[in-house]
C-alpha cells in the first residue's frame, strides 16, 4: 500500500512532457475538471509550456468559461512568468468574457473571472486599448441611432424626408421660373450673342440704358434664385449623410457582434450595442489598476507626459488595425473585381500604412528643414534641437487639423497607379477614408519623441518571433513560419511597442 502511494506521489511530482500534459489537460477539460487541469499546467517548465501553448485547443477552454477561468488564469500567469507574452492571439478569450459580462451582471461572475481578466491583459496588453476603443465606438453608435428625429426646416420641425421633398419642390419651381425668365430675355440655343458682343471693348461702349437694362435683367434672375429657403438643401443633405454613416456604423458593429454569438433579429439594435458596451465597461473595471497616490499636486514631469503621449499614439495605431482596417477590408470585399483576391486586398491595406508613414516622415523632415533655414539656425546646435522638439510638439497637438490632403492624394495615387487594372480602386470612397485615417495617425506618430518607426523587415517566409510578431486568428498555431504580413509592427527605442500581425502556415 505504501509502495503504491509512493508511486502515485512520484508520478504527480515528476516533470511532464508536453505531449503527456496536453493529453491530460484535454481529458480533464472534457470532464469539466478544470481545477485539476490547472494543476497540470502549473507543473510545466518554460519549454514544455511554450510547446503546449502552440498545440492547446483554446476553443475548448473558451467554451468552458466561466468554469474554466482558473485553468486559463494559471495558463496566462505561467506564460507571463516564462517571458512568453503574446505568443498567440488571445482575443477570442477576451470576447467570450465580454459576451458573458454583457449577458450577466452578477457579482459572482465578476469575482469568478476577475483574475483571468487581469492575467489576460498582462499577457497581451494591447487588448486593453482595443476594448476601450470598442466600448467608445459602441457608445457613439448608440448616440448616432438617436439622431434620426425631426429636423429644422423653414416651416419648423419636420421629418427629414418631408423637409427634403419640400425643399426639392421649391428648387424645381424656382428653376422653372428662372428658365421662363431666361426665355423671356431671349436666351435660346439659336439666339446666343456672338463672342464679339462680350469683348472688353464692346462692354466699355455700353450706354446708360443698356447698362440699366442689364442690371434689371440680372437683378430679376437674382431675386428668383437667391432665396434663403434654397440654402437649406446643403444642410439637409449633410444631415442625411450623417444619418447614413450612423446607420452604417451601427450595422457594422452588429455584424462584428454576430461573429461572437447568435443575435435575435427582432431585438432592438441599440439594446444589443448597449449590452455589449456594458460588458466592455465591466471588463475594464475588472482590470483597471488602482490609482496610486501622487504627491506632486497635479504636476507631471516631461517624461511622464512623453509616456502618456506614447501610449496614446500606440492606442491610435492599434485602433487603425482593429477598427479602421475591418471597415476598409469589408468595402474592398464588396468590389466585384477584388472579390476573390484575398491576399491582394490585405497587401493594399498594408501598403497604405507603409506609404503613409514614409510620406508623413518626409513631410515632417521637409518642414523642419524649412524652419531651420528660414530662421538661420545651424542644424547641429542645441537651439536647433530645441526648435525641432517644439515644432514637432506643435505638429502633434494640431494633428487633427494639419493639412495632409496632398499626402492622402499621393498615397491613393500610388496605389491606383500600381494596380491600374483595378479601376474600381480609383473611386472607392471607403479606401480613401481609410487612407485619410491612416495618414492622420501616421502624422501623429512621426511627431512624437522618442521617435516611432515601422518595422521595415517584411521578408517572408521567416521564422516567427514572439517579441515582434503576433499571429492572426487564421494562422496555423503549430507552425512557426511567417508566410504573410497583415499589419506592420511599431518600434520605439529599439523595442516593439506594437507587434506586427502575421499569418503562419
Amino acid at each position: 500500500m505504501r509502495e503504491c502511494a509512493d508511486r502515485i506521489r512520484r508520478e504527480r511530482t515528476a516533470p511532464l512532457s508536453p505531449r503527456t500534459a496536453l493529453r491530460r489537460i484535454l481529458v480533464l477539460s472534457e470532464g469539466r475538471q478544470f481545477r485539476e487541469a490547472a494543476s497540470v499546467i502549473a507543473r510545466l517548465g518554460p519549454n514544455a509550456l511554450c510547446v503546449l501553448a502552440n498545440e492547446l485547443p483554446l476553443e475548448l477552454l473558451i467554451e468552458g468559461l466561466p468554469h474554466s477561468a482558473q485553468l486559463l488564469e494559471t495558463f496566462f500567469k505561467k506564460l507571463v512568468a516564462a517571458g512568453q507574452r503574446g505568443i498567440f492571439n488571445a482575443e477570442p478569450v477576451l470576447w467570450q468574457l465580454i459576451r458573458l459580462l454583457s449577458s450577466q451582471q452578477e457579482f459572482g461572475l465578476k469575482f469568478q473571472i476577475s483574475r483571468v481578466a487581469q492575467n489576460l491583459i498582462e499577457f497581451q496588453p494591447d487588448l486593453y486599448s482595443l476594448i476601450a476603443t470598442r466600448k467608445k465606438t459602441f457608445d457613439q453608435t448608440v448616440q448616432g441611432l438617436g439622431c434620426h428625429g425631426l429636423t429644422t426646416s423653414a416651416s419648423g420641425l419636420t421629418p427629414l424626408h418631408l423637409a427634403l421633398k419640400t425643399e426639392l419642390q421649391l428648387y424645381i419651381e424656382t428653376y422653372k421660373s428662372a428658365l421662363h425668365r431666361l426665355e423671356e430675355l431671349g436666351v435660346t440655343a439659336n439666339n446666343i450673342k456672338k463672342p464679339v458682343d462680350a469683348s472688353h471693348h464692346r462692354l466699355l461702349s455700353l450706354n446708360f440704358e443698356e447698362v440699366e437694362q442689364r442690371l434689371i435683367d440680372n437683378k430679376t434672375l437674382l431675386t428668383i434664385l437667391d432665396k434663403p429657403a434654397l440654402k437649406q438643401l446643403t444642410s439637409l443633405i449633410k444631415t442625411l449623410s450623417a444619418r447614413v454613416e450612423n446607420d452604417k456604423e451601427a450595422l457594422f458593429c452588429i455584424s462584428q457582434i454576430k461573429r461572437l454569438q447568435t443575435i435575435d433579429e427582432d431585438k432592438p439594435v441599440a439594446s444589443i450595442l448597449m449590452s455589449f458596451s456594458r460588458g466592455c465597461e465591466s471588463f475594464l473595471d475588472l482590470v483597471k489598476l488602482g490609482e496610486s497616490p501622487c504627491s506632486s499636486d497635479g504636476y507631471h514631469s516631461e517624461s511622464e507626459q512623453e509616456n502618456e503621449d506614447g501610449e496614446t499614439a500606440i492606442s491610435k495605431y492599434g485602433k487603425l488595425y482593429y477598427q479602421s482596417r475591418p471597415r476598409a477590408l469589408e468595402a474592398l470585399d464588396s468590389l466585384p473585381d477584388l472579390q476573390y483576391a484575398t491576399q491582394l486586398k490585405a497587401k493594399i491595406l498594408f501598403s497604405v500604412v507603409v506609404l503613409s508613414f514614409r510620406s508623413c516622415r518626409n513631410l515632417r523632415d521637409m518642414k523642419l528643414r524649412e524652419a531651420l533655414c528660414n530662421l538661420h539656425v545651424t542644424s547641429q546646435t542645441i537651439a536647433a534641437r530645441r526648435l525641432r522638439s517644439d515644432i514637432m510638439k506643435c505638429f502633434s497637438s494640431t494633428f487633427n487639423s494639419f493639412p495632409l490632403d496632398d499626402i492622402e492624394r499621393q498615397v491613393h495615387g500610388l496605389v491606383s497607379e500600381t494596380l491600374k487594372e483595378y479601376r474600381c480602386l480609383e473611386s472607392c470612397l471607403p479606401l480613401k477614408r481609410f487612407i485619410g485615417n491612416v495618414t492622420r495617425t501616421c502624422w501623429y506618430l512621426v511627431n512624437q519623441e522618442p521617435f516611432f518607426e515601422l518595422d521595415a523587415d517584411f521578408q517572408a517566409p521567416v521564422q516567427f518571433h514572439p517579441e515582434r510578431h503576433q499571429r492572426h486568428h487564421s494562422s496555423d498555431r503549430k507552425s512557426n513560419v511567417v508566410r504573410f504580413y497583415l499589419w506592420p509592427g511599431l518600434i520605439r527605442e529599439s523595442r516593439y511597442v506594437y507587434k506586427g500581425v502575421v499569418i503562419t502556415n
